[in-house]
């Protein structure tokens, strides 16, 4: 029975792939839903469903195989960044330091009402900054829209997503500061933060800046560019958790700097072909297959309201500040609502902050429950956005 039950546990999460991916190609044609809102419904439903086959934080390909995939979406993501357009508008930026900072606000405010501590609350706030960027740029991609909102959710996911990391590091050094008392240790932790975060973005540089003379060098620059990407995503992202550095912060800077050395990946190559649409499959339904169903229950309600707190407060600067940034209000409200997804992953990478102290407890279950509700609704927000926008295909037909 033992081996029997070895075997089905490994047989269950090619099954399950093959199950997400077709219906999350079904619901799309029919209903147009984002595919990845149902990758992460099958992968939610059917972990919690059969948790004695299916354990993904145990199963280590899979967990490689999802850093992997995470990996060559954010350098896809930062690929697409124009750091020149942030210069020549740099009401973009501010818009993004704002709904970023209003977002913390918000939802720190309303977990310390709630009664969570000031670290907890702090900790929130800084999750709940981000906007996912595996989810934003697979909805543009599939739906293949262009236009100032598309572009502006994709650079606003940028600012606030690098803004999210670097708080929450600085949160845990001040955690080590309020539980140590010791302002040696805490000063160690946080040059060992900073060290940790240039290390991380000198290896992406590196990476962005020996891989485009090598395909130069090679002369075969429009038919390798994409492959040899793909590769040099997957050799940084193994190197950085091999020294214990930060994947994401290396390959966004993999792709930025990339993005200036003047190599196309091409349109017919986005999401990186077929290799892409594998993994994206195994990277949302793996990210939604690590919440628990109990712990989403019991933090609907306070996970409601932080919700609530988080989409209000980027939807209100992304309005106000639309005019003076060169657009409508209703493009800015529009902008607003396609930051709406937020993953799992990304606060997976966050240094996991179970080790931190929110397991277990009310503030968890709150960022359980939301996580679950934006990696499902999130994607689907931002494909409305995009369509009330009129920047996909068949919306500008009309």
């Amino acid at each position: 029975m033992t081996e029997f039950s070895i075997n089905v546990s490994q047989m269950a999460w090619p099954c399950i792939m093959a199950l997400a991916w077709l219906l999350g190609d079904i619901a799309y044609r029919s209903l147009r839903l984002p595919r990845i809102s149902v990758y992460a419904l099958t992968g939610f439903v059917l972990v919690n469903l059969f948790p004695d086959y299916l354990t993904p934080l145990d199963n280590h390909s899979l967990v490689l195989l999802a850093n992997i995939a995470f990996g060559l979406i954010l350098f896809e993501f930062s690929y697409r960044i124009n750091l020149r357009w942030l210069s020549l508008n740099p009401w973009i930026a501010v818009t993004g330091l704002l709904e970023a900072a209003a977002a913390f606000a918000a939802v720190y405010c309303v977990a310390f009402w709630y009664g969570s501590t000031q670290l907890m609350s702090l900790l929130l706030g800084a999750l709940a900054m981000s906007s996912s960027p595996a989810a934003v740029l697979r909805v543009i991609n599939e739906q293949r829209s262009s236009g100032q909102v598309s572009e502006r959710i994709l650079h606003l996911t940028a600012i606030n997503s690098v803004l999210a990391v670097f708080a929450f590091k600085l949160i845990l050094v001040f955690w080590v500061m309020q539980t140590s008392g010791d302002f040696l240790q805490a000063s160690a932790h946080s040059l060992r933060v900073m060290l940790v975060a240039c290390a991380s973005l000198l290896a992406g540089s590196v990476f962005g800046i020996l891989l485009p003379t090598i395909l130069r060098w090679r002369g075969r620059q429009a038919q390798d560019a994409t492959l040899g990407f793909a590769f040099a995503v997957i050799v940084l992202v193994a190197l950085m958790h091999a020294c214990g550095l930060s994947p994401i912060l290396a390959t966004l800077a993999f792709g930025l700097i990339a993005r200036h050395r003047r190599i196309s990946l091409g349109r017919t190559q986005r999401n990186f072909g077929i290799l892409g649409e594998l993994l994206t499959v195994v990277l949302f339904v793996f990210a939604a297959s690590t919440l628990d169903w109990q712990q989403v229950l019991a933090g609907a309600m306070l996970g409601g309201l932080l919700l609530l707190m988080r989409l209000g407060s980027k939807i209100l600067v992304t309005t106000l500040l639309a005019p003076v940034s060169g657009i409508s209000m209703r493009k800015g409200l529009l902008t607003g609502l396609g930051l709406a997804p937020v993953s799992v992953f990304l606060l997976l990478n966050l240094e996991q902050p179970i080790s931190f102290g929110m397991a277990y407890n009310n503030e968890w279950f709150a960022l359980v429950a939301m996580t679950l509700i934006l990696e499902i609704a999130g994607p689907i927000l931002t494909q409305l956005a995009l369509f009330a926008a009129k920047e996909t295909p068949e919306e500008m037909e009309q």
